[in-house]
């Protein structure tokens, strides 16, 4: 089966449970508010606190439907999930004005403008969630990763091979090892990796990664794993560790002839998973444009996983540099 191309990335609703998802909900809300306040003229403050008013009630119960409703919603094909929460945002409107005729006296054609204005506004936010999901995803920064990768694999494949080559009479049993590892390594980064993937998996490839630097590297590369309060079945992007110690590597342990340590920190903190990659830093020379580049295509893919409920933070000290993740505990809905 041929793989799908970046631009093949089927369209996908948001994550209505996202807290960066539903302050953007409220904003946009609030600014087309403010729209059809200016479109029927009269007192703008007036205008807009009518139509606040019969709005706000709508927009806080369709927050709560699709929060609870999310799990159904992103089980359907995009276009039944759009005409699914458009039919929601229909139903509450409905509601909200039978709800309240015993307050205000509801005509049919406001009723009727109701359901429109509804339709527009959720038209509105699915169609910005699409535009901003096609240019986070993948599919647009695709030819930006690939000119990363391009300059950085192949430094790492030919010193692999080669660090096998050197092992194939001596120690045949852990070359074929290594070559294994090269294998998994590199079908990992030519699969399609837009889907969440267990931390544990991401762990496991990462092992593999640096037991491979390790055979050319030697005694110069330490590593400290402290992983004893990970949460193994957290879902974060694949390759969202790999890559930088790839980098921790490169400019870390390369540019020194002494043994230098790379600390891998995991633990969950409440409702969030922390990750903290710790290596040695010179000022001179050090964490260029592939490392800035590498930065920038983890960031975009934890917004575009995660929105606001993510963060990535660099600190770099006068011998260490550390990248610190943030993402929100999730974990895979088992089936059944």
């Amino acid at each position: 089966m041929s793989q799908a191309s970046p631009q093949n990335y089927p369209p996908a609703l948001p994550n209505f449970r996202n807290l960066g998802v539903m302050l953007r909900i409220l904003v946009l809300v609030a600014a087309l508010n403010i729209v059809a306040a200016l479109v029927k003229g009269g007192v703008f403050w007036r205008e807009l606190i009518d139509v606040s008013a019969g709005v706000q009630p709508i927009l806080l119960s369709s927050l709560l439907a699709l929060y609870a409703l999310h799990p159904w919603l992103k089980r359907l094909p995009y276009g039944a999930g759009c005409v699914a929460v458009a039919g929601v945002e229909v139903a509450l409107t409905a509601l909200v004005a039978l709800a309240g005729r015993q307050l205000f006296d509801f005509e049919a054609t406001t009723q009727e403008r109701g359901w429109l204005f509804a339709l527009i506004v959720t038209a509105t936010l699915l169609g910005y969630f699409h535009l901003r999901d096609r240019a986070l995803s993948p599919a647009l920064g695709e030819a930006r990763l690939q000119a990363l990768q391009a300059r950085i694999r192949p430094h790492f494949l030919f010193n692999s091979i080669n660090a096998v080559l050197s092992l194939i009479r001596s120690e045949p049993q852990r070359a074929e090892q290594a070559l294994m590892d090269m294998a998994d390594l590199f079908r990992v980064l030519m699969a399609d990796n837009r889907q969440l993937t267990p931390l544990s998996d991401e762990i496991a490839l990462c092992r593999q990664y640096l037991d491979l630097e390790k055979l050319r590297l030697g005694e110069r590369l330490q590593v400290a794993w402290h992983i004893d309060k990970m949460p193994g079945d957290a879902l974060v992007p694949p390759l969202v560790l790999q890559p930088l110690l790839e980098n921790a590597v490169y400019h870390g342990i390369e540019p020194s002839f002494e043994p230098g340590e790379i600390r891998i920190d995991i633990y969950r903190k409440r409702d969030a998973v922390h990750i903290a990659l710790t290596n040695p830093y010179r000022q001179e020379g050090s964490h260029h444009a592939g490392n800035k580049m590498a930065l920038a295509n983890i960031r975009e893919r934890l917004q575009l996983h995660f929105d606001a409920e993510a963060e990535l933070q660099t600190k770099a000290g006068e011998s260490t540099y550390q990248v610190h993740i943030v993402v929100p505990y999730t974990k895979a809905e088992k089936a059944g």
